[in-house]
């Protein structure tokens, strides 16, 4: 179904026709075979970042388009509508390329323009093997050793661990807890940084995660972003824009899921009538197609508080908890709606189901959304 979109300018208009066209033709007829053969679309990547799309919320002068992320969320909505693997892709290399832009120096600004571009793709190293909601306690060590950090740890369920040309690396570098984290920037090759076998995952299968070891591995002390102790402040602030991202491509899985079910279910005949007539199934339909649009309605309303340099924390967190939640239930009732022929790679509904829990999880599980949400209410 056509979704209405009120856009703040023309230029938000051609953007989204233009991530409609590309989204159509270099993303939805990849998306099978390359999650079939668990492979990561590098060159789509490029592609898309050759045409802008990959720095749309990021200064001109680094390379970006200065766009709102109200309408950076909507064209990955669109691209999480032919292929989540690709959006989610994107969400993170918007998210790793957040520390330098937002924090770095200006000799490591000097690496935007190839980090927003799509030339460097990136790779946000936060979570740890026994600390993936707990990120204070992460235990990954930089010691310096003149001008270099010498990094020791380990760091688990990395997306693009194998394919990306940068790494943000938050690691410790003082005491216990939030103050002793710092984030260093290390390049693809640097030896020490060793990336692991990819996880067998449920879905995602074409944006393969790993773990990343760090063996005694040197990182100039000119990579530190920030200064140290920055850290932590550093990734909450960048996984505040990063939950936003995971709700435009948990709505954009979802509209894809509702799309799909209800052709199925103007062309399925059972009883001498389409199964859409059906009252049963129709109102099943409409809740579907309820909760995308309030999904999408609470993505926004945060998207625009970012805009305008307003707190949005906790409307992200709802933003995130709620839209992947959505794409959960939708991407179930999809299959049901489908019946058997729903549960068959067939029908792409089996692979937005099995795609739609992980988005429940990353940026921080569902459960730490509600704890944000809660110790606002609690602060009054």
């Amino acid at each position: 179904m056509t979704v209405e979109r009120i856009l703040p300018t023309d230029e938000a208009h051609d953007l989204l026709e233009l991530a409609t066209e590309l989204a159509d033709r270099e993303l939805a007829p990849k998306a099978v075979e390359y999650e079939q053969r668990a492979e990561f679309p590098r060159e789509t990547l490029r592609t898309l970042g050759r045409a802008g799309l990959l720095g749309l919320p990021y200064p001109e002068e680094h390379g970006g388009a200065a766009q709102p992320y109200e309408v950076y969320l909507q064209v990955l909505e669109i691209l999480a509508g032919r292929w989540l693997a690709a959006a989610e892709a994107v969400s993170v290399h918007t998210l790793s390329c957040y520390p330098v832009a937002a924090f770095g120096t200006d000799a490591q600004r000097e690496l935007l323009p190839d980090m927003i571009g799509g030339e460097l793709l990136g790779a946000y190293c936060l979570s740890e093997p026994q600390g993936g909601s707990d990120a204070a306690a992460l235990t990954t060590k930089a010691v310096r050793d003149g001008e270099e950090y010498v990094v020791t740890g380990t760091k688990a369920w990395i997306t693009h661990a194998h394919t990306a040309d940068f790494y943000n690396i938050f690691c410790r570098t003082g005491g216990p807890g939030p103050k002793g984290i710092s984030c260093l920037l290390a390049d693809r090759g640097t030896p020490g940084i060793a990336p692991q076998a990819a996880e067998r995952t449920m879905g995602l299968r074409s944006s393969p995660v790993a773990q990343l070891v760090f063996d005694e591995a040197r990182v100039s002390a000119e990579r530190l972003i920030g200064g140290e102790g920055k850290g932590f402040t550093i990734a909450m602030a960048a996984l505040d824009s990063g939950r936003l991202g995971i709700a435009a491509c948990a709505v954009g899985l979802a509209q894809a899921a509702l799309d799909y079910a209800v052709e199925y279910a103007r062309e399925r005949r059972q009883f001498g009538r389409a199964i859409i007539d059906f009252q049963g199934l129709g109102f099943t339909l409409a809740d579907m197609a309820t909760q995308i649009s309030a999904a999408r309605a609470l993505m926004l309303a945060a998207a625009r508080l970012r805009d305008a340099g307003r707190p949005y924390s906790v409307e992200a967190a709802k933003a995130k908890l709620f839209a992947s939640d959505v794409a959960m239930r939708v991407t179930t009732e999809a299959v049901q709606v489908l019946g058997g022929a729903g549960y068959v790679a067939d029908h792409p509904v089996e692979r937005y189901f099995r795609e739609a829990k992980v988005l429940q999880i990353v940026e921080g599980t569902n459960q730490i959304q509600r704890m944000v949400i809660s110790r606002a209410l609690a602060k009054g």
